[in-house]
Protein backbone atom coordinates (compact mmCIF):
# COMPACT_ATOMS: atom_id res chain seq x y z
CA UNK A 1 0.00 0.00 0.00
CA UNK A 2 1.73 3.40 -0.99
CA UNK A 3 1.64 6.15 1.35
CA UNK A 4 -0.79 8.11 -1.02
CA UNK A 5 -3.44 5.28 -0.82
CA UNK A 6 -3.25 5.19 2.84
CA UNK A 7 -2.98 8.97 3.44
CA UNK A 8 -6.32 8.88 1.11
CA UNK A 9 -8.14 7.15 4.20
CA UNK A 10 -6.54 9.18 7.16
CA UNK A 11 -8.63 11.68 9.17
CA UNK A 12 -5.57 13.68 10.39
CA UNK A 13 -6.51 14.73 14.15
CA UNK A 14 -6.42 16.65 16.81
CA UNK A 15 -8.55 16.49 19.84
CA UNK A 16 -6.80 17.40 23.07
CA UNK A 17 -8.37 19.38 25.23
CA UNK A 18 -5.26 22.07 25.16
CA UNK A 19 -4.87 22.02 21.46
CA UNK A 20 -3.58 25.28 20.51
CA UNK A 21 -4.47 27.25 17.30
CA UNK A 22 -0.58 27.47 15.78
CA UNK A 23 -0.95 23.16 16.34
CA UNK A 24 -4.18 23.25 14.80
CA UNK A 25 -2.82 25.66 12.09
CA UNK A 26 0.26 22.80 11.74
CA UNK A 27 -2.25 19.95 11.69
CA UNK A 28 -4.25 21.48 8.80
CA UNK A 29 -1.19 22.37 6.81
CA UNK A 30 0.17 18.48 6.91
CA UNK A 31 -3.66 17.49 5.70
CA UNK A 32 -3.36 19.67 2.47
CA UNK A 33 0.44 19.01 1.73
CA UNK A 34 -0.11 15.24 1.89
CA UNK A 35 -3.64 15.20 0.96
CA UNK A 36 -5.15 13.50 3.61
CA UNK A 37 -9.23 12.45 3.87
CA UNK A 38 -9.84 15.01 6.60
CA UNK A 39 -9.20 17.24 9.19
CA UNK A 40 -10.65 16.16 12.83
CA UNK A 41 -10.28 19.10 15.06
CA UNK A 42 -11.95 20.36 18.08
CA UNK A 43 -15.90 21.98 17.10
CA UNK A 44 -14.37 25.88 18.27
CA UNK A 45 -11.95 25.34 15.78
CA UNK A 46 -14.25 24.71 12.59
CA UNK A 47 -15.20 28.15 11.65
CA UNK A 48 -11.59 29.61 11.39
CA UNK A 49 -10.07 26.59 9.93
CA UNK A 50 -12.87 26.65 7.28
CA UNK A 51 -12.06 30.27 6.85
CA UNK A 52 -8.17 30.13 6.38
CA UNK A 53 -8.17 26.73 4.79
CA UNK A 54 -10.29 27.15 1.87
CA UNK A 55 -11.39 23.48 0.50
CA UNK A 56 -10.08 21.65 3.08
CA UNK A 57 -12.49 18.90 4.08
CA UNK A 58 -13.23 19.57 8.12
CA UNK A 59 -14.79 16.93 10.38
CA UNK A 60 -15.31 17.62 13.55
CA UNK A 61 -17.16 15.77 16.80
CA UNK A 62 -20.59 16.38 18.90
CA UNK A 63 -21.31 14.82 22.28
CA UNK A 64 -17.58 14.48 21.93
CA UNK A 65 -16.50 12.54 24.55
CA UNK A 66 -18.39 10.75 26.47
CA UNK A 67 -21.57 11.02 24.79
CA UNK A 68 -23.82 11.47 27.48
CA UNK A 69 -25.06 15.02 26.67
CA UNK A 70 -28.88 15.60 25.96
CA UNK A 71 -29.90 15.05 22.18
CA UNK A 72 -30.83 18.54 21.80
CA UNK A 73 -27.55 19.93 23.06
CA UNK A 74 -26.11 17.30 20.27
CA UNK A 75 -28.24 18.61 17.08
CA UNK A 76 -27.30 21.93 18.70
CA UNK A 77 -23.89 21.66 18.15
CA UNK A 78 -24.74 19.49 14.79
CA UNK A 79 -26.09 22.53 13.44
CA UNK A 80 -23.53 24.84 14.34
CA UNK A 81 -20.80 22.86 13.21
CA UNK A 82 -22.53 22.68 10.04
CA UNK A 83 -22.82 26.59 9.73
CA UNK A 84 -19.42 27.06 10.64
CA UNK A 85 -18.39 24.62 7.39
CA UNK A 86 -17.85 21.18 9.02
CA UNK A 87 -18.49 18.75 5.99
CA UNK A 88 -18.59 15.63 8.41
CA UNK A 89 -19.30 14.91 11.93
CA UNK A 90 -17.91 12.39 14.22
CA UNK A 91 -20.98 11.51 17.17
CA UNK A 92 -20.41 9.86 20.36
CA UNK A 93 -23.45 7.97 21.36
CA UNK A 94 -25.08 8.04 25.12
CA UNK A 95 -23.81 4.97 26.68
CA UNK A 96 -26.08 5.28 29.59
CA UNK A 97 -28.81 4.77 26.62
CA UNK A 98 -27.00 1.09 25.42
CA UNK A 99 -26.33 0.00 29.49
CA UNK A 100 -30.21 0.65 30.07
CA UNK A 101 -31.43 -0.93 26.95
CA UNK A 102 -32.58 2.24 25.39
CA UNK A 103 -31.23 1.48 21.95
CA UNK A 104 -34.98 3.28 20.30
CA UNK A 105 -33.27 6.32 22.00
CA UNK A 106 -29.86 6.15 20.42
CA UNK A 107 -31.38 5.16 16.94
CA UNK A 108 -33.62 8.48 17.03
CA UNK A 109 -30.88 10.67 18.24
CA UNK A 110 -28.83 9.46 15.01
CA UNK A 111 -32.01 10.24 12.73
CA UNK A 112 -32.17 13.78 13.78
CA UNK A 113 -28.08 14.29 13.74
CA UNK A 114 -28.34 13.16 10.08
CA UNK A 115 -32.14 15.18 9.71
CA UNK A 116 -29.70 18.03 10.64
CA UNK A 117 -27.16 17.34 8.70
CA UNK A 118 -29.44 17.41 5.44
CA UNK A 119 -29.50 20.72 3.58
CA UNK A 120 -33.14 21.84 1.32
CA UNK A 121 -31.56 20.31 -1.75
CA UNK A 122 -31.39 17.07 0.11
CA UNK A 123 -27.48 17.03 0.17
CA UNK A 124 -26.16 15.70 3.19
CA UNK A 125 -22.56 15.93 5.42
CA UNK A 126 -21.14 12.52 5.88
CA UNK A 127 -22.25 11.12 9.83
CA UNK A 128 -20.03 8.67 11.84
CA UNK A 129 -21.29 7.40 14.82
CA UNK A 130 -18.40 6.24 17.36
CA UNK A 131 -19.92 3.45 19.59
CA UNK A 132 -17.12 3.30 22.53
CA UNK A 133 -16.49 -0.27 21.41
CA UNK A 134 -14.32 -0.60 24.67
CA UNK A 135 -17.66 0.08 26.94
CA UNK A 136 -19.52 -2.69 24.84
CA UNK A 137 -20.47 -6.61 24.71
CA UNK A 138 -20.53 -8.28 21.93
CA UNK A 139 -24.36 -8.64 21.70
CA UNK A 140 -24.18 -4.40 22.33
CA UNK A 141 -21.55 -4.22 19.22
CA UNK A 142 -23.61 -6.12 16.76
CA UNK A 143 -26.98 -4.47 18.17
CA UNK A 144 -25.11 -1.01 17.48
CA UNK A 145 -24.41 -2.30 13.78
CA UNK A 146 -27.93 -2.52 13.08
CA UNK A 147 -28.96 0.77 14.82
CA UNK A 148 -26.57 2.35 12.89
CA UNK A 149 -27.48 0.95 9.51
CA UNK A 150 -31.45 1.56 10.44
CA UNK A 151 -30.22 5.45 11.39
CA UNK A 152 -28.60 5.60 8.12
CA UNK A 153 -25.21 6.99 9.11
CA UNK A 154 -22.57 6.42 6.89
CA UNK A 155 -19.73 5.13 9.26
CA UNK A 156 -19.72 3.24 12.07
CA UNK A 157 -16.78 4.38 14.56
CA UNK A 158 -14.63 2.02 16.83
CA UNK A 159 -13.60 4.89 19.70
CA UNK A 160 -12.95 8.18 20.83
CA UNK A 161 -9.36 7.77 21.67
CA UNK A 162 -10.71 8.97 25.03
CA UNK A 163 -11.78 5.23 26.42
CA UNK A 164 -9.94 2.78 28.02
CA UNK A 165 -9.02 1.16 24.92
CA UNK A 166 -8.89 1.68 21.30
CA UNK A 167 -9.55 0.03 18.13
CA UNK A 168 -9.35 -3.66 17.70
CA UNK A 169 -8.90 -5.71 14.46
CA UNK A 170 -11.60 -8.44 16.01
CA UNK A 171 -14.06 -5.11 16.39
CA UNK A 172 -13.68 -4.45 12.13
CA UNK A 173 -14.39 -7.83 11.48
CA UNK A 174 -17.28 -8.07 13.92
CA UNK A 175 -18.98 -4.87 12.13
CA UNK A 176 -18.17 -6.11 8.79
CA UNK A 177 -20.53 -8.92 9.31
CA UNK A 178 -23.38 -6.93 10.81
CA UNK A 179 -23.44 -3.41 9.06
CA UNK A 180 -25.29 -2.56 6.24
CA UNK A 181 -24.32 -2.49 2.79
CA UNK A 182 -24.02 1.25 2.91
CA UNK A 183 -22.11 1.74 6.37
CA UNK A 184 -18.20 2.27 6.00
CA UNK A 185 -16.15 1.68 8.95
CA UNK A 186 -13.81 4.32 10.84
CA UNK A 187 -11.33 2.52 12.85
CA UNK A 188 -9.77 5.50 15.65
CA UNK A 189 -8.14 4.93 18.98
CA UNK A 190 -4.27 3.50 19.41
CA UNK A 191 -3.15 3.57 16.21
CA UNK A 192 0.37 4.44 16.24
CA UNK A 193 2.03 2.41 13.50
CA UNK A 194 2.11 1.96 9.29
CA UNK A 195 1.25 -2.17 10.40
CA UNK A 196 -1.27 -0.93 12.52
CA UNK A 197 -3.01 1.09 10.02
CA UNK A 198 -1.95 -1.36 7.09
CA UNK A 199 -3.75 -4.27 8.92
CA UNK A 200 -7.02 -1.90 9.77
CA UNK A 201 -7.25 -1.11 6.03
CA UNK A 202 -7.15 -4.62 4.92
CA UNK A 203 -9.84 -5.98 7.57
CA UNK A 204 -11.90 -3.33 6.18
CA UNK A 205 -12.20 -0.08 7.76
CA UNK A 206 -12.37 2.88 5.07
CA UNK A 207 -11.28 5.65 7.55
CA UNK A 208 -8.35 5.79 9.99
CA UNK A 209 -8.37 8.47 12.86
CA UNK A 210 -5.01 9.26 14.06
CA UNK A 211 -2.65 12.08 14.68
CA UNK A 212 0.26 9.84 13.49
CA UNK A 213 0.41 9.04 10.18
CA UNK A 214 2.10 11.84 9.23
CA UNK A 215 4.75 11.37 11.13
CA UNK A 216 4.93 7.44 10.80
CA UNK A 217 4.96 7.47 6.69
CA UNK A 218 7.62 10.91 6.42
CA UNK A 219 10.30 10.57 9.85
Amino acid sequence: MTNSEILGKIDHTLLKMTSSWEEIKTLCEEAVNFKTASVCIPPCYVKPVSYEFIGLNICTVIGFPLGYSITASKVLETEYAVLSGANEIDVVINMCDVKNGNFDYIKEEIRLIRETCTGASGSRKIIKVIVETCYLTEEEKIRMCKIVTEAGADFIKTSTGFGTAGAALADIELFKKHIGSEVKIKASGGIKTRENIEAFINAGASRIGTSSAVKLLFS
